[in-house]
């Protein structure tokens, strides 16, 4: 029985986190293009900013009950040691987000949030996506890359690169992780 368990804890341990919905990915981007276009009608930096934080309120519900849902279908346990790893992967950088968040918005810094959203949901995403299928940390590392791009940038660009990124790579994402994975 203890080599069945070491045999079964190996398996576990070696496991990737299949349970990546390309459908949530394709509603995350049509949240995150719908959300830059109405961002910058925001009258103020605090209205766009609830704009964002509103968005993500809706997103994350919608990228869990994805995930769920094709776990569900496919049968794989959420708790497993993949899935476990997937997430203590991806909560450590959104956490640090919501902190640095928190400091530049105090600071009045706000122009600085589109280019750290970016970057460090990028990092949290290629961090769990060493647990998931190849093609998440590519995912991750094109967020990276849009968020770098948006710090260096003049402030004007961050609803284009918010768009760009939550929008655009969520949606390219979706397509190829529905079509390769398998929902």
């Amino acid at each position: 029985m203890e080599n069945l368990q070491y045999i079964r804890e190996t398996m576990e341990r070696a496991a990737h986190f299949t349970a990546l919905s390309g459908l949530g990915g394709i509603l995350l981007g049509i949240t995150g293009l719908v959300t830059s276009m109405l961002a910058p009608r925001a009258p103020t930096a605090t209205g766009w900013l609830l704009t964002w934080v509103g968005a993500a309120a809706v997103a994350l519900p919608l990228a869990g009950w994805a995930v769920v849902d094709k776990a569900r279908r496919a049968r794989v346990p959420l708790t497993s040691g993949p899935g476990r790893k997937f997430l203590l992967g991806f909560v450590p950088a959104m956490v640090a987000a919501g902190l640095i968040t928190a400091v530049l918005v105090g600071e009045g810094l706000t122009d600085l949030l589109p280019g750290t959203w970016l970057t460090l949901y990028g990092v949290g995403v290629l961090t769990a996506g060493t647990f998931s299928a190849r093609v998440v940390p590519v995912m991750g590392l094109t967020f990276m890359v849009m968020g770098a791009a948006a710090l260096f940038a003049p402030p004007a660009y961050g609803d284009l690169f918010m768009g760009a990124g939550f929008g655009g790579l969520h949606l390219i994402f979706g397509v190829i992780i529905l079509r390769r994975y398998g929902g």
